[in-house]
């Protein structure tokens, strides 16, 4: 397949034993492709080195311990075993690593220490199964993310906290007087954190139980008694009442410290829930969260947005024909070529399989429909290397249903979903919906 854009936006570097590499190096790699990144692998401390220090972006940097004694020093004599103090010393400093060691490595605890002083982002212990070492990357990859804002709504007075703190790591706390109408706040605004002051939690215990209670309550959404003053009796009420946590007040760099913890937390669960392990884009569950929570906001607001359902023309031939992975190449290719026209508030999901969900933020229907049509023929104009010398393009159909015109995301969903059986009934290669309906490319 040929193009100037990457299929893979994120890479790991990745410094281990060459008959390592040899065994393992093309089952890494197919299952690194599914989680929408791929590895380099080096055998030379030397040639690793340079390649961490030329690289920008989002990248992680694998160390294989057992590599250091079959590999050769790179300075003075040539037959001198590498040593791990040479390797720490030589690896750019402006990085972060992750060590891959045995378990005779792993039960020295002045090993341990000296590894994680020395820029360690995580450490593992051998063997560990191809698949699951994939998975660990990829879960570091979404920690390392610093990911969407973590909202946040205060019942109570104002705390002393570090404001700056909060603003820099993307943490939005919202003010709300009224107890008797938090859980209608919670329910518009789907914050990911609730915040009670002890004084208002005194005075209405029963907050806590009613927010649990709601059979629609966000699962990893944390409920936070905010302590003013040292109580253990009010604090064992509040844990048995529900809360999830307690922080407590006086210190205002700490008290943000905390705060930010929780949310990074937050953060990391919600895009394992709520993620496409194959793209990085957010699933079904995720899509739907983020939708309703839009509904909410663009009603108060007054704005539109278009909400379109995209699938692959004759996926099932593609699999057939190129095989499994050349289909999820396409997937992935796609997913990129999606991600590359979205704007800020714009929403972008795989559905399932080769269906996708794009929200277009600001617009209405027939600008939605002019919207998706561009990507249609980006799509359609991506040259698709199926056999040396046999290139193909492919194409996409979809349908477009727009709010208010439709009042929820499940409304949304239906419509556009007809949308895109009419385009499919109708030729494919085209979009449906508005007065726009859609062009097929040319042979």
């Amino acid at each position: 397949m040929k193009s100037g854009t990457p299929l893979y936006k994120n890479h790991v570097l990745m410094l281990s034993q060459s008959f390592f590499i040899k065994d393992n190096q093309a089952e890494l790699q197919l299952h690194a492709h599914k989680y929408d990144f791929d590895i380099r692998f080096f055998h030379e401390a030397r040639a690793f080195v340079a390649a961490v220090a030329a690289e920008e972006g989002n990248s992680l940097f694998v160390i294989d311990l057992d590599a250091i004694h079959n590999m050769q020093a790179d300075q003075g004599d040539g037959r001198r075993t590498l040593m791990l103090g040479e390797l720490l010393q030589s690896l750019p400093p402006d990085h972060d690593y992750i060590y891959l060691q045995s378990a005779r490595q792993g039960g020295r605890f002045l090993l341990q220490q000296r590894l994680v002083d020395t820029h360690c982002l995580a450490y593992a212990e051998k063997p560990i199964a191809n698949d699951v070492l994939v998975d660990k990357l990829f879960n570091l990859f979404v920690q390392k993310k610093h990911g969407e804002i973590v909202d946040a709504i205060l019942l109570g007075a104002l705390p002393a906290w570090d404001e700056d703190l909060l603003r820099a790591r993307r943490v939005q706390v919202a003010h709300h007087a009224d107890p008797l109408t938090l859980h209608l706040q919670v329910k518009e605004r789907q914050p990911c954190i609730v915040l009670v002051t002890d004084a208002e939690y005194a005075r209405t215990e029963a907050l806590v139980r009613v927010l649990k209670k709601d059979m629609e309550a966000d699962p990893v959404r944390e409920i936070i008694l905010l302590q003013g003053r040292d109580d253990p009796a009010l604090a064992r009420r509040a844990l048995d009442s529900g809360f999830d946590a307690i922080l407590a007040g006086g210190d205002p760099a700490l008290l943000a410290g905390q705060l930010v913890r929780r949310a990074d937390k937050i953060r990391i669960n919600r895009d394992l829930i709520s993620k496409d392990r194959a793209t990085g884009l957010l699933n079904k569950v995720g899509l739907q969260r983020r939708t309703q929570a839009l509904v909410a906001q663009a009603a108060r607001q007054g704005r539109p947005f278009a909400y379109g359902v995209i699938d692959i023309d004759k996926f099932k031939t593609i699999n057939d024909t190129w095989g499994h992975s050349f289909g999820d190449i396409v997937i992935k290719r796609l997913s990129l070529v999606l991600q590359a026209h979205l704007g800020e508030g714009d929403l972008l999901s795989r559905f399932g399989g080769e269906e996708f969900v794009v929200v277009f933020d600001g617009c209405g229907l027939d600008e939605g429909c002019r919207r998706l049509d561009a990507l249609r023929q980006a799509f359609g104009a991506i040259p698709f290397e199926v056999a040396p010398g046999d290139v193909r393009h492919f194409s996409f159909s979809a349908g477009v249903a727009a709010f208010p015109e439709q009042k929820s995301e499940n409304e949304l969903f239906l419509r556009a979903d007809a949308m895109l059986y009419k385009a499919k009934q109708d030729g494919r290669n085209r979009v449906c919906g508005g007065a726009l309906a859609g062009r097929r490319l040319s042979a």
